[in-house]
């Protein structure tokens, strides 16, 4: 079973929101046309998703085997992930994954939050 940080990345891959972490895989993908087909099918799937599974899948192994592609892997994934720091009074939201039903990002609410 891939880590869970490697299934992160397939969930991020999958959205394409991170063109050089999305790059570095293309290209070690691209002399293994399964792994390239997985990262293919994750494209645009749900954090949650077969599709997801299967890419991280594919990153397990690509990791397991080659070392350094591991190592610049985790570190381009260190310098895109997201992480969120509000300084005294400030907020800070963030929603990720499958979301369904009604998501409020406030800081202060007086009185109740009717849908």
């Amino acid at each position: 079973m891939p880590e869970p940080v490697l299934v992160s990345i397939a969930a991020a891959l999958a959205g394409r929101a991170v063109g050089k972490l999305y790059q570095l895989v293309r290209e070690k993908f691209a002399g293994d046309p399964d792994a390239t087909a997985a990262l293919e099918a994750a494209e645009g799937a749900a954090a949650d998703s077969s599709e997801v599974r299967e890419l991280s899948t594919k990153l397990d192994r690509a990791a397991t085997t080659d070392p350094e592609f591991a190592a610049r892997l985790r570190a381009e994934w260190e310098r895109v992930k997201v992480e969120q720091h509000a300084a005294e009074g400030g907020v800070t939201n963030q929603v990720s994954g499958q979301v369904s039903g009604p998501v409020v990002q406030a800081r202060d609410i007086q009185g109740g939050i009717r849908f």
